[in-house]
């Protein structure tokens, strides 16, 4: 990160104490990260948002009064709103998806390594995705084996927006293909990929190629049981 960019504002929201000291502790330490608060609880996460203005919320998932999921939904649901990324003892926790679905940009478990924790935030602040399409590949297969079909219902009208091409992009991205990958399958640039996930999370209002991604594979499953 360039020194004359202004440093990546971090909210860090745990409800142990011990953590959140560890988690500030270190990332103040990071040139170019700074932790602007501290928040031990989800329903206390808006108004610290509001108070501290961060980039990134480092968000826990179970709390005891307003979980992660809940406080993840609402925050994302504001104009605004800063990236969220999850944090979960287990990557195979059935509440991470609910999270993606929500529009945090991706998780991190507790133990990840500090590099990989300031790689996640510095990624997210820019714009670009921290989990790798295989990783989304098995959320899916393993959390979400069947969609509910309302799910599916509404995957299919929003997608029903969208030009053939874009269709064909998002089913790949559905599958857990890279943007290198749909490039070769569909015989485009990478570029090309890239400007065609923009232009569908911006005709769709979606927040991130997760969600895409999953809104997709709903519509996928729909289109299989037909």
């Amino acid at each position: 990160m360039t020194h004359d960019r202004p440093p990546v504002r971090v909210l860090v929201v745990d409800d142990d104490p011990l953590v959140r000291g560890a988690l500030s502790m270190m990332l103040s330490a990071v040139p170019g990260l700074t932790v602007t608060g501290e928040v031990a609880d989800g329903s206390h996460v808006e108004k610290a948002v509001a108070e501290h203005a961060p980039d990134v919320v480092l968000m826990d998932i179970r709390m005891p009064r307003l979980d992660g999921l809940a406080a993840t939904e609402r925050l994302r649901a504001r104009p605004g709103a800063p990236e969220v990324v999850i944090l979960t003892t287990f990557d195979a926790d059935e509440h991470v998806l609910r999270a993606l679905r929500a529009g945090a940009s991706g998780f991190l478990l507790k133990d990840s390594p500090p590099a990989r924790i300031v790689e996640a935030i510095t990624r997210v602040s820019a714009g670009e995705p921290i989990l790798a399409p295989s990783v989304t590949r098995r959320l899916i297969t393993r959390l979400d084996p069947e969609p509910a079909a309302a799910r599916r219902d509404h995957a299919v009208g929003t997608l029903a927006s969208l030009t053939e091409r874009e269709r064909d992009v998002a089913a790949a991205l559905g599958k857990g293909a890279s943007n290198a990958e749909i490039a070769r399958a569909l015989h485009m640039s990478v570029a090309t990929v890239k400007a065609h996930v923009s232009r569908m999370l911006t005709k769709l209002g979606l927040n991130n190629r997760v969600q895409l991604a999953l809104l997709a594979h709903d519509a996928a499953d729909a289109a299989d049981g037909a």
